[in-house]
């Protein structure tokens, strides 16, 4: 299969999805946003017997939460996130916390909060701030290690960066996702969702990595003496296998959706999206890259000694 061939169609559907993506960040709400990026409170209950979930949400509503999101976790528990809880204030009124318990218990019979956390605005916005130079930092130390790694082949800081690119492209196309998916199915982005972006980048990282590494085996062998054909010749020696470990991871974590992992529900989807994009991009985005640059007159396989003679 002719993979080198097609690269103008990879470029343009890779430029579709993160147009889409892009289009749908700039209309408002951008994302929906966890409380640990805009503020609000977490109550984490437990009821005797499994609960309607529209009428939990109704109920809610009735206490003026109707933005409330409700999360299933396991059969009788429940994942209630909103705005910040009002305390009982100055006059000793009763408080949101334990009107929300008084209406629910009328409403449903017995619950237990197992747990209630609160994340200020301030907080938040440092959440936001720290998961960018999160991904910064990791980015940087990936290519640093790209260039190391392959440091006896001449300009091997292009490969760090065809990498990062690469993996660039893969959040991207992750975060416009989400972006839609929030709107249509509510789902959020929270700290799990940046736990999984950079689970995404490490992996997508080590796909392109494994490509990287064939080429630079099979140019020393001299498989061809056309870059293209080498290119070519090497995604095909590692499109089994990353096919495979792609098929494994993905198996993997649509089995753990489908048993309901709620409180991990925004991990598991980035995951699911980072992975399938993150096996295309090496193939369709770093790999095509490389041979950009050797067109004109920048191969980046060739060794040092080669380049400077």
């Amino acid at each position: 299969m002719d993979f080198v061939g097609k690269r103008k169609w990879f470029f343009i559907f890779s430029a579709i999805l993160i147009l889409v993506g892009v289009v749908s960040m700039s209309i408002s709400p951008r994302f929906k946003v966890g409380i640990e990026f805009e503020g609000g409170s977490a109550l984490s209950l437990t009821f005797a017997q499994a609960v309607d979930e529209d009428r939990l949400r109704s109920a809610m509503s009735d206490l003026g939460h109707g933005q409330a999101v409700v999360q299933r976790v396991g059969d009788t528990g429940v994942l209630i996130r909103t705005t910040t809880l009002e305390g009982p204030g100055n006059d000793g009124g009763v408080s949101e916390r334990d009107a929300i318990e008084e209406r629910l218990t009328e409403e449903f019979g017995t619950i237990e909060i197992s747990e209630l956390s609160a994340v200020s605005e301030a907080v938040a916005k440092e959440t936001i701030r720290n998961a960018g130079i999160a991904v910064g930092v990791a980015a940087l130390f990936i290519m640093i290690y790209i260039s190391f790694a392959f440091r006896l082949m001449a300009n091997s800081m292009r490969l760090g960066v065809a990498a990062i690119v690469a993996a660039l492209h893969d959040v991207i196309i992750t975060l416009g996702a989400f972006s839609i998916l929030g709107k249509v199915v509510d789902l959020e982005v929270n700290a799990m969702f940046i736990t999984g972006i950079l689970t995404v980048v490490g992996y997508s990282v080590h796909d392109t990595i494994v490509v990287f590494d064939r080429i630079r085996e099979n140019t020393a062998r001299r498989v061809s003496r056309d870059m293209s054909t080498t290119i070519n010749i090497s995604i095909m020696e590692t499109i089994g296998r990353s096919l495979t470990t792609s098929l494994t991871t993905l198996t993997v974590i649509v089995a753990l959706l489908l048993m309901g992992g709620g409180t991990i529900e925004s991990l598991l989807y980035t995951l699911l999206i980072g992975v399938i994009v993150g096996t295309y991009s090496s193939i369709a985005i770093a790999s095509q890259l490389l041979l950009v640059w050797e067109e004109r007159g920048m191969n980046p396989f060739r060794r040092r000694e080669e380049a400077e003679a």
